[in-house]
């Protein structure tokens, strides 16, 4: 037992190295973007940092709101009853222990089922599983509405704290675009050698590459998983099909834009950018197309739905959009100020190129 618990004991430490190591780059960012930019021989100007700033608070909120957040399980009314359970455990006939299950899941609302048709049952965990519900083997536990389990927070990403995933990736996007942007014009210098020879040159260097490919890659991410609340799907979901009473339904949860949004973020919009828990239901019961909506119903809600989407997020895609603009605006004036006022060689072959094509 010993060195079984020890094991345990050096795993569960192995899982918090990518949380150490995304912390520490966090932290060398902080340390290259404002010592070396604000108070060392480069500078850069003080709006900057405050978005930097803004940006960064955010972004550390979401990530540690996902990370302690703890993982919602089942409720004890899935967990079968006393006489039940001693009935399912002696029992060794599997359609004698389905017929068990089906028995206590008419008192619950659980309208999946496994690929065979059975009744989604946790031997590790002895509950029924509600619906959207799994097995986490690295958290030991049944985990509401899980999406997957994610070492980079080392937690179950599920119903408790998919909200705080989704910010933190889009939070973690923006904080890496507004460095790219505000440092693009260091790394031109640096290329072209007009930096000044000291340490922080590299520094600077370093962070852009760092927070170029972190942007790539946190980017796709985050685009996958809003297209993916936006269908009001997990990630299991995506790659495996719920299975209904009729088969199985990759879109058996979605009831349109508006409403698998409010799922997540819920139905008051100002908590939206906000890694506060908003998100509707309790985990263990989910409306679903096929059972509580008639199908040309949920054909016209789709339709509403998609439409009342535009309306809804106006207000948010105007900000998203501001924010985007400002970014793409801050790399714009870096890149003219670098290659035309201090590189007047360059203003000199542009004009030269522009006055012969107009001769032409």
């Amino acid at each position: 037992m010993a060195p079984s618990h020890a094991l345990r004991c050096c795993k569960r430490a192995l899982n918090w190295v990518p949380v150490l190591f995304i912390n520490l780059v966090v932290a060398w960012s902080y340390y290259a973007y404002v010592v070396e930019l604000l108070f060392g021989r480069l500078r850069v100007g003080y709006i900057y940092l405050v978005i930097f700033h803004i940006f960064l608070a955010m972004f550390i909120w979401s990530y540690w709101k996902t990370i302690w957040s703890k993982p919602a399980s089942p409720s004890t009314a899935f967990a079968l009853p006393r006489v039940e359970k001693e009935m399912y455990e002696k029992e060794q006939r599997a359609e004698v222990q389905q017929e068990i299950l089906k028995k206590v899941a008419r008192n619950l609302p659980v309208y999946t089922r496994t690929a065979g048709g059975a009744i989604r049952y946790c031997d590790f965990c002895q509950v029924i599983k509600p619906d959207r519900c799994h097995h986490c083997s690295s958290c030991e536990k049944c985990v509401l509405k899980m999406d997957h389990h994610c070492p980079w927070v080392n937690n179950c990403v599920g119903f408790s704290n998919y909200k705080f995933f989704i910010l933190f990736l889009a939070y973690a996007t923006l904080y890496c675009a507004v460095i790219c942007a505000t440092v693009v014009q260091y790394f031109i210098k640096f290329w072209t050698k007009q930096l000044p020879d000291t340490h922080a040159k590299f520094h600077i260097l370093f962070l852009f590459f760092v927070a170029a490919l972190f942007f790539i890659s946190i980017v796709s991410l985050y685009s996958y998983h809003m297209w993916l609340v936006g269908k009001n799907r997990t990630t299991i979901e995506a790659f495996r099909a719920p299975v209904f009473a009729n088969g199985p339904d990759k879109n058996g949860f979605s009831l349109g834009f508006k409403r698998n949004i409010a799922d997540v973020f819920g139905e008051e919009t100002k908590y939206w950018i906000f890694p506060v828990f908003s998100s509707q239901g309790d985990g263990h019961s989910f409306v679903t197309r096929l059972v509580h909506i008639d199908p040309e119903q949920a054909n016209s809600v789709l339709q509403q739905n998609g439409k009342m989407f535009v309306f809804l997020f106006f207000p948010y895609i105007q900000i998203v959009i501001f924010f985007l603009l400002t970014i793409v605006l801050i790399s714009v004036v870096n890149l003219i100020t670098v290659l035309l006022l201090e590189r007047p060689t360059f203003l000199w072959l542009l004009m030269m190129s522009l006055t012969q094509r107009a001769k032409a």
